[in-house]
């Protein structure tokens, strides 16, 4: 998985202090005020000031959400740059809630958000974008180790069985985290059109799950690349564990570095950690590697608009190097590859309810989580559990599914394949 760029704040400054200031001035405090005011037009929150002073905002349309800053660096640091300075006060624990959740918090902060426009980025946000998301080798490497190689034992203690790190496919709103991850698995099986004996390419195959699956329902011959030392390790010692060795083959590679052909690509949960500056070289990629009847699938977050940059707190301290595109930046550079687009799908809020069981779970075993780690880093993943719910409820974020070929007849003309594929698997 790779958070959604869109967050809960837009990177502008609430007030411009002057930083060196310790104290709020009269004129600085009623600042704050009123644009609080203008960002919270709907539900309630209070804002204790470190004085004991309390900013209210909002229509009184919902619960109350009160949050205490504990002091005036503080204020100065999310008056000055809200969209990093924010989440790691909360980190920090230098923003305590006094009435209501996180969840509440980000919640009602999304609600009002999603009341506003996208923010506009300029060139210069354009230039840094090409800079943060350049992606090379080396920069991809040492990204995918800052979030991938933590310890195996916290990804199980909040994601399903078999560690699906990716939004799951609620068929029915009752299904539980697993079985919408093996619908999941199902769904993608089925635009894959999969038979006995092909080849298939995992591009991205976090711990093995999706790869194993494909081999054992499915008959076929996968060959998973990842950049994640922990997830190798694991996703060998799954394959061996399930006989499934001789089947299911998994590497340290890149993606630019595979060679041969494959009859069919799935990629679940990479694209976003590709970067826009390599979009072409990506497609150009799946384009060399697949057979001329082939066809590949790729499973990806996006947004409904173009953000340009990755949200600064995800970027620095989840995701560094990601960032979730716009359909109109991805579909320039498939056509320039010479590939078919035969099949769109648009997940909007399979997303946030996965999200919601990943939260509850995180919640549930919160405490041996601490232990594996500490208190900050516990607040620091529901930080970005929650902000990347809200994303999706409120954000313009949704998954997409692309499938692609390089011949016009190489899927059936209408997706009825789809749903009978699922039903007989």
């Amino acid at each position: 998985m790779s958070s959604p760029a869109s967050f809960v704040f837009d990177d502008q400054p609430v007030i411009r202090p002057r930083p060196s200031r310790t104290l709020l001035s009269a004129p600085a405090r009623a600042a704050f005020g009123r644009l609080l005011g203008r960002l919270i037009r709907v539900g309630s929150l209070t804002v204790v000031l470190p004085s004991g002073e309390p900013l209210t905002a909002g229509d009184g349309s919902a619960d109350e959400v009160r949050i205490r800053l504990r002091d005036h660096r503080t204020v100065w640091r999310i008056a000055l740059y809200p969209g990093l300075a924010f989440g790691e006060a909360w980190m920090d624990g230098d923003v305590v809630l006094e009435r209501g959740t996180l969840w509440d918090l980000m919640d009602l902060i999304g609600r009002n958000l999603s009341l506003r426009p996208p923010p506009r980025r300029g060139r210069v946000a354009r230039l840094l974008r090409r800079i943060e998301q350049a992606n090379d080798r080396i920069a991809a490497r040492r990204n995918v180790a800052h979030h991938y190689d933590l310890s195996l034992d916290l990804y199980r203690r909040f994601l399903d069985a078999d560690l699906q790190y990716s939004c799951a496919y609620f068929e029915r709103p009752d299904m539980s985290l697993d079985e919408a991850q093996a619908a999941k698995k199902r769904h993608l099986a089925a635009k894959l059109l999969l038979e006995p004996g092909h080849s298939v390419l995992d591009i991205g195959c976090g711990w093995g799950g999706l790869a194993m699956t494909l081999a054992e329902d499915a008959g076929a011959r996968v060959t998973g690349i990842t950049l994640s030392d922990e997830q190798l390790a694991v996703a060998q010692s799954r394959a061996r564990e399930r006989g499934l060795a001789d089947r299911v083959e998994f590497r340290r590679q890149d993606y630019r570095d595979v060679e041969g052909t494959f009859d069919r690509i799935i990629s679940v949960g990479m694209f976003e950690h590709v970067g826009v500056p390599n979009y072409q070289a990506y497609f150009d990629t799946v384009a060399r590697l697949l057979t001329d009847d082939g066809v590949a699938v790729i499973h990806a977050i996006g947004q409904n608009h173009v953000s340009v940059s990755n949200q600064p707190w995800v970027g620095k301290y989840i995701f560094p190097g990601g960032y979730t595109p716009a359909l109109s930046e991805i579909l320039p550079a498939i056509e320039r590859a010479g590939l078919w687009v035969t099949d769109i799908e648009i997940l909007r809020l399979h997303y946030a309810e996965t999200l919601k069981a990943w939260r509850a779970r995180f919640e549930q075993n919160r405490a041996g989580i601490a232990a594996l780690y500490d208190e900050r880093f516990c607040r620091m993943w529901e930080f970005y559990l929650c902000i990347s719910e809200v994303a999706f409820r409120h954000r313009g974020c949704m998954v997409f599914q692309i499938q692609l070929s390089k011949r016009v007849d190489a899927v059936p003309l209408t997706r009825d394949y789809i749903t009978t594929a699922e039903t007989t698997a």
